[in-house]
């Protein structure tokens, strides 16, 4: 309906039940590249490039980065793909528009998979609570200034960006699956192309216009990941979700990973999500 138009990469065969998986920030679909090789087996699995992000256009506005029209790009991309369904797996940034779907449309959401980031109610309120996280969540104020954030990442040949992969504050840790120098290439080809910060920095951009939130509730089985290691959130945030949704709920922390979790210890991710995904298929059997 936006008249936008979506990249994705798709892996395994059309007609199989849809995984649709949402990026964070600064990525783009190359971040879920070990799931789309792990659930094209039972999954017509899509990685999408978010609104602004990519080879996805960009509108110019930041009001076309409302929170509204990330959760309606959803649905449309679920229509155009041919499903009226899918499970959906969110990390960071596309882990708040993942629980905003699942709340706006639980009847498109099969079973619900979040990876660092917690209830979107959850993180309003504690972040009032806990002058740390407000700290943590320092860069979300910044980026309401109009072009300079987007200046700080371009310096030094994007040293911030390689940076906030490869550091010790908040790189993958050295237990994790590190960022190979073609990793590192894809991500700065991207984010290097001109304008291609705004789009992204836009989606911070209409945040505080859009919460909090009319409506809590998510219905569908859940599974929050969570690398312990986040520089960005707090891990207390993870537990407390578990009072906002109404079904069945797994967390599972994992001790030496980081922030980019899917990417820092993808075979233990992947492991966990298979799990999750049989036993909600067992339990309905029962």
């Amino acid at each position: 309906d936006s008249g936008l138009r979506f990249h994705y990469v798709a892996a395994g065969e059309r007609g199989k039940p849809l995984m649709l998986l949402l990026h964070g920030f600064p990525e783009f679909w190359y971040s879920w590249r070990h799931q789309l090789r792990e659930f094209k087996s039972d999954y017509r699995v899509v990685a999408l490039d978010l609104r602004g992000y990519g080879e996805t256009d960009a509108p110019p506005h930041k009001e076309n980065y409302k929170l509204d029209c990330l959760i309606a790009d959803i649905k449309d991309i679920l229509e155009s793909l041919g499903y009226n369904k899918c499970v959906l797996i969110g990390h960071d940034w596309g882990g708040m528009i993942a629980w905003l779907v699942a709340i706006c449309y639980p009847e498109m959401v099969t079973k619900l998979i979040v990876v660092n980031f917690p209830h979107p109610s959850v993180f309003t309120e504690y972040i009032l609570r806990h002058p740390s996280q407000l700290i943590k969540s320092g860069y979300y104020f910044f980026f309401q200034m109009p072009w300079f954030p987007e200046f700080m990442f371009t310096l030094n040949d994007f040293k911030v960006l390689k940076s906030l992969f490869t550091s010790q504050a908040t790189g993958i840790g050295r237990k994790g699956c590190r960022l190979t120098a073609e990793d590192i290439e894809a991500y700065l080809y991207v984010f290097s192309q001109p304008g291609a910060l705004t789009g992204p920095i836009n989606h911070y951009r209409t945040l505080f216009s859009c919460l909090p939130l009319q409506n809590h509730e998510v219905i569908m089985p859940t599974l929050l990941l969570w690398g312990e290691r986040d520089a960005f959130m707090e891990v207390e945030m993870a537990e407390i979700t578990r009072i906002y949704v109404k079904n069945h709920f797994r967390l599972t922390i994992l001790s030496e990973a980081s922030h980019w979790l899917q990417q820092d210890q993808p075979d233990i991710v992947n492991k966990l999500i298979w799990t999750f995904l049989k036993e909600e298929t067992k339990r309905k059997r029962e």
